[in-house]
């Protein structure tokens, strides 16, 4: 059960991040999965009250501030509830340290993009659908991504992962 556990969070994660890169867009069933498995994994792991509630408003707080960027066009509004989902695992703590990580991959994979838009590909690449998706100047960046691969460097600090490995 604690291997299930452990893996529910980089399970969705990944999720999330290979359907961001395959077709810019991050289910709500998937974001509704992440929130859910938060409060199971809280209710597991015996996440104090007070510690689940403070969760609730890092995560509120980011729904609030991702919606108003969302708004302002700035980012998707799948990002937008993965970043909010993502922060309920994580609390207050780690908050900053995973938008900190967002930002500089977010960086990373946006210079890749605009690199790879640039670059010709080899022909028998060129017709995969995704890729084209990725290549295409109109498009915006899967973050994603980035947002996936922040969380999974953050997770092994969250309570709940330190209350099932203990």
């Amino acid at each position: 059960m604690s291997i299930l556990a452990l893996l529910l969070f980089p399970a969705v994660m990944a999720f999330a991040a290979s359907s961001d890169l395959l077709t810019m867009r991050i289910s709500n069933k998937l974001v509704l999965l992440l929130a859910a498995g938060f409060v199971v994994m809280a209710l597991i792991v015996e996440l104090p009250l007070q510690q689940f509630a403070m969760h609730v408003l890092c995560a509120f707080i980011v729904l609030v501030v991702a919606f108003a960027m969302f708004a302002m066009r700035w980012i998707g509004g799948g990002d937008a509830k993965l970043a909010a989902a993502t922060t309920l695992w994580l609390g207050f703590g780690l908050t900053l340290p995973y938008l900190a990580y967002t930002a500089l991959l977010g960086g990373v994979l946006t210079l890749l993009i605009l690199v790879l838009r640039r670059v010709p590909l080899p022909d028998a690449v060129q017709s995969a659908q995704w890729l084209s998706r990725l290549r295409d100047p109109k498009q915006g960046v899967p973050y994603g991504v980035a947002m996936a691969v922040a969380g999974l460097m953050t997770y092994s600090n969250t309570a709940i992962f330190e209350r099932l490995t203990a």
